[in-house]
C-alpha cells in the first residue's frame, strides 16, 4: 500500500523494519462502510498462533514476534 501510494514521498511517513509508521502519530487503514459494521479488537496472540502464522508466511518466528510484539500473550 505504501509503495502504491508513494506514501513516503507524499506524506513524509516512513515504515520501520517492524512495519510501524513514523512519526508515531501517523495513522492509516482500510475502512469499509456497512450499516451492520462494528468495531472489534484483536486479542493477544498465543505462541501457537505466532508459530502457525510464521510458518504460513515463511518467516522466522523471531521476526514475526518482533512485528507483533505488542499483541503477544507471552514474553
Amino acid at each position: 500500500m505504501f509503495d502504491l501510494l508513494d506514501a513516503e514521498k507524499n506524506t513524509g511517513i516512513e515504515l520501520t523494519s517492524s512495519f510501524a509508521m513514523t512519526p508515531g502519530a501517523s495513522v492509516s487503514g482500510l475502512y469499509f462502510g456497512h450499516p451492520e459494521s462494528r468495531y472489534f479488537t484483536v486479542e493477544r496472540m498465543t505462541r501457537d498462533q505466532i508459530e502457525s502464522y510464521a510458518r504460513r508466511k515463511g518467516k522466522p518466528i523471531e521476526e514475526v514476534e518482533r512485528w507483533l510484539a505488542s499483541n503477544l500473550s507471552y514474553q
